[in-house]
C-alpha cells in the first residue's frame, strides 16, 4: 500500500505540525551514584519536598556536583527530592552538549539526568547520533520521520513516568545539543511533525543498522504492545554496509564463563548449534551443550549475554572446531523495520523518503502528530 498524505506533499514543513510536536522527557543516564554539570550561570531550583535548607530557593552556579545522600539528592549541601537546572547557554554532562532543562531525580538507588526540550530539536540530536550527517538528503528524511514515530509512541506510553524515552541503544540514541548548520536539521524541519501510523494508531517504528539483506516481523523479536503486522521484505541496497558479513571467533573456555555469568550454565561448552530459525533465516533457538547438559537459548538472548555489538546479528550459522566457536554472520541489530543502510542505498540510487518508507513499513500510512 503507497503511504496516504492526503492533500499534502510528503517532505513540505508545515509550522502547525512542529508545535503539536511539543516537549520530550529524555533519560540521558538512568542510575548513576553521583554526576556534574557544567555551564555559564545555571539557575539550581529545588524539585518536590525534602528542601528543609532551601525551602523554594533557588541559586547559580557554574558546576553543580550532585549525590545520592539518604533518600536525597544534594547539590553544594543543599538536599532536595530532585532540581531543575536551567541557562541561556548550554549545560555539559559527559562530554555533551544539551539545551536546557536538565532534572536530576532519583531513580531506583541512583540518580536519573533528564533533558526536556522540544521534540524536534531531540529529533536533530537523534539522526545526528544514529546516522551520518552525510547521508543523502532522502535517508536522513526517511530517518527523521520513522524516529519522530518512534519517540511519540513511547511518549504516549510513558504517562506518568519521570522520563519518555532514554538515550541509549534501548531506544533512540541522543547525541545532544546539534549545530544550527548540521544537516539534520534540515531533515528534520522537512518533515516537521510528521509520523508514520499503523491502522491509524502510533506504533514504534522499529529500525536497525543493517539487515543483512532480510529484514524480520517485529512480533518475532518483540513482546511490546501495538505491534504492527509488518511484513518481512528482502533488501538489496545495503550490500555497501560495513556490517553486511561479519565474523566472530570466541574461545569456548571464554564462551563458557561468558554463559555462566548471563545465567546459562551448562560447565565447559563443547559444542553450539542453531536449532530453529525465523522465515528471515535468523536464529530463533541456539542449543548450547556443555559437560552438565544442554540449554536452549533464544537467539536474541544470546546476543545480551555475548553483547549486541559483539555478535551483531542474529542472522548467523556456527561451528564449533574443539577449541573456538565460529560464528558467519550478516547484518547488525535485531533486523525489524527500516534498514538504516539500506535506506542509504535506496536514497544513493535515486529512491525519495516516501519510496523508503513504503519499502519498509508496507502497509503504514503518513501524517502528523497533530491527526492530520
Amino acid at each position: 500500500m503507497r503511504l496516504l498524505l492526503g492533500a499534502l506533499a510528503l517532505l513540505v514543513a508545515s509550522p502547525a505540525a512542529a508545535v503539536a510536536s511539543g516537549m520530550i522527557r529524555v533519560a540521558l543516564v538512568e542510575s548513576v551514584r553521583a554526576a556534574e554539570i557544567r555551564g555559564l550561570d545555571i539557575e539550581v531550583t529545588p524539585l518536590g519536598v525534602g528542601c528543609p535548607r532551601c525551602p523554594g530557593a533557588s541559586w547559580r552556579a557554574d558546576v553543580v556536583r550532585a549525590v545520592i545522600t539518604g533518600t536525597a539528592i544534594e547539590i553544594d549541601g543543599r538536599a532536595a527530592a530532585g532540581f531543575r537546572l536551567t541557562s541561556d547557554r548550554p549545560l555539559r554532562l559527559n562530554g555533551r552538549e544539551y539545551v536546557s532543562a536538565l532534572e536530576i531525580v532519583r531513580n531506583g538507588g541512583g540518580l536519573a539526568i533528564i533533558n526536556e526540550l522540544p521534540m524536534e530539536e531531540y529529533l536533530a540530536g537523534v539522526l545526528r547520533a544514529e546516522t551520518g550527517e552525510r547521508w543523502p538528503a532522502e535517508a536522513l528524511r526517511a530517518q527523521a520521520i520513522v524516529a519522530r514515530t518512534y519517540a511519540a509512541y513511547q511518549r504516549s506510553i510513558a504517562a506518568g513516568k519521570p522520563y519518555q524515552i532514554v538515550a541509549s541503544t534501548a531506544h533512540q540514541l541522543f547525541a545532544g545539543r546539534v549545530s544550527p548548520a548540521s544537516p539534520a536539521w534540515n531533515a528534520v524541519q522537512d518533515t516537521a511533525g510528521q509520523v508514520l501510523r499503523w491502522e491509524g494508531e502510533l506504533f514504534p517504528a522499529f529500525y536497525h543498522s543493517e539487515s543483512g539483506g532480510y529484514t524480520e516481523d517485529p512480533r518475532t523479536v518483540f513482546a511490546a504492545r501495538n505491534i504492527p503486522a509488518l511484513k518481512p521484505v528482502v533488501c538489496p541496497f545495503s550490500t555497501g554496509s560495513p556490517h553486511y558479513y561479519w565474523s566472530l571467533d570466541v574461545r569456548l573456555g571464554e564462551l563458557t564463563e561468558i554463559l555462566r555469568k548471563g545465567g546459562v550454565d551448562v560447565g565447559p561448552v563443547g559444542a553450539i548449534e542453531v536449532t530453529e530459525r525465523t522465515p528471515s533465516l535468523r536464529a530463533s533457538v541456539v542449543t548450547v551443550r556443555g559437560t552438565r547438559g544442554a540449554v536452549r537459548v533464544r537467539g536474541n538472548e544470546l546476543r545480551r549475554i555475548v553483547g549486541f555489538e559483539t555478535l551483531k546479528s542474529t542472522l548467523f550459522a556456527v561451528a564449533v572446531d574443539g577449541e573456538s566457536a565460529h560464528f558467519a554472520g550478516r547484518g547488525y541489530g535485531h533486523g525489524v523495520g527500516l534498514c538504516q543502510w539500506g535506506a542509504k542505498g535506496m536514497a544513493e540510487q535515486g529512491h525519495a523518503a516516501r519510496r523508503i518508507l513504503e519499502f519498509y513499513y508496507p502497509g503504514a500510512t503518513l501524517g502528523f502528530l497533530d491527526g492530520r
